[in-house]
């Protein structure tokens, strides 16, 4: 076997191939965009680069087949808030091979070890976690945008080199035509009309003071969660600009109490649908597919995040959110379908709000860790 580093124009898009070999024959596999996975590696893309550093690998069989892929990152805001510094792996595609494994695996924890990191957390990914993280364990359907998908055989390939379950992301379905529980309406609708409670819809004009209201939401209701990391203005206008190709504003929700960011939701319609037919590819055919796709909509929606400050987390602001996100949905009969992912287990909060709201079990990822 012979272990290549992704460094020219041949090896980038062999790394990309290899994903394309792997699941040739799994009808349930939507490819990413190739430009999407290449962004994340290029330091004016991902802003990430400014506090980090990373490297990618693919591996070939001695006949030169592609066998496997991987990348090794470490985000140093991040990486010394564990017990010990850890560095992260992601973007791993191999066959069913333990050796094949091991040496990616293996080559990852040598270079992070070079940089002072005693551990490695993956499947994650060089970024925020809105995308491209957790092992796949359960939920093998056709994934949404971002959204990793993985063979079945991958966890065993983790576990057999050490990685152990750091926590459990679930994700979960909620199918729009049916209605909210009874209880859980009374509730949102007397939120919507209480004195002084606002909700508001995106408006692209107004980007900037959204950004900067979804930041001091989200530095808030997160802050006291293990590992949390606070986000900058820059790195949220970085991710709406990405959304803005497929986002449709009145899906996009903030709740303000006394003019004060409260409460948000965000939702994008399911891009996979649209992307589905490209094989990762965005030629001039391709563009002209997806901007099909994307004039003729999609059924499918995803929650890519929420959040709520502190002090209004029992104020039932997500409720209230959710109904005026299906007064904007039903009227268009467009839409069955609504992805709430991901929710880490250790967010009680999330998940008894997934569960007021009707929604029942789609997928489950991991999050692991390996310590040296």
């Amino acid at each position: 076997m012979i272990i290549i580093e992704v460094k020219d124009k041949q090896s980038k898009k062999e790394f990309l191939d290899t994903a394309r070999l792997i699941y040739k024959n799994d009808k349930n596999w939507i490819c990413p965009l190739d430009i999407d996975i290449e962004a994340i590696f290029n330091p004016l893309k991902n802003n990430f680069h400014n506090h980090g550093e990373c490297i990618r690998w693919i591996i070939k069989s001695n006949s030169g087949k592609l066998l496997g892929r991987i990348a090794a990152f470490i985000n140093y805001k991040k990486a010394f808030q564990p017990e010990q510094p850890t560095g992260g792996i992601g973007f791993y595609e191999c066959v069913n091979e333990l050796e094949v494994s091991n040496v990616l695996f293996n080559a990852s924890k040598n270079w992070l070890k070079e940089r002072g990191m005693a551990a490695m957390d993956g499947p994650i990914n060089f970024g925020e976690n809105d995308s491209f993280w957790g092992l796949l364990v359960e939920g093998f359907t056709p994934p949404s945008f971002g959204m990793n998908y993985h063979h079945p055989y991958y966890k065993s390939l983790f576990e057999q080199f050490g990685f152990q379950t750091l926590y459990q992301q679930i994700t979960n379905h909620l199918e729009i035509d049916k209605p909210f529980p009874e209880r859980f309406t009374k509730i949102a609708q007397w939120v919507a009309n209480k004195p002084g409670y606002n909700f508001k819809h995106l408006t692209l004009k107004n980007l900037n003071q959204f950004a900067k209201d979804f930041v001091e939401i989200y530095n808030d209701g997160w802050k006291d969660f293990e590992n949390f990391v606070p986000i900058n203005v820059q790195t949220t206008l970085q991710s709406f600009q990405k959304m803005k190709i497929i986002l449709d504003e009145k899906l996009v929700w903030f709740a303000y109490i006394n003019n004060e960011p409260a409460s948000f939701v965000v939702i994008l319609p399911d891009a996979n649908l649209m992307i589905k037919s490209l094989n990762g590819k965005l030629g001039i055919i391709e563009k002209i597919i997806f901007a099909y796709n994307r004039w003729r909509g999609v059924n499918r929606m995803r929650a890519v995040v929420m959040g709520t400050k502190q002090a209004y987390q029992k104020h039932g602001l997500e409720s209230a959110l959710f109904i005026k996100l299906k007064e904007y949905v039903l009227p268009l009969n467009q839409y069955k379908e609504l992805e709430l992912s991901w929710v880490g287990d250790f967010n009680e909060k999330m998940l008894s709000l997934h569960e007021a709201t009707g929604a029942v079990f789609g997928k489950k990822h991991l999050t692991m860790r390996k310590i040296f």
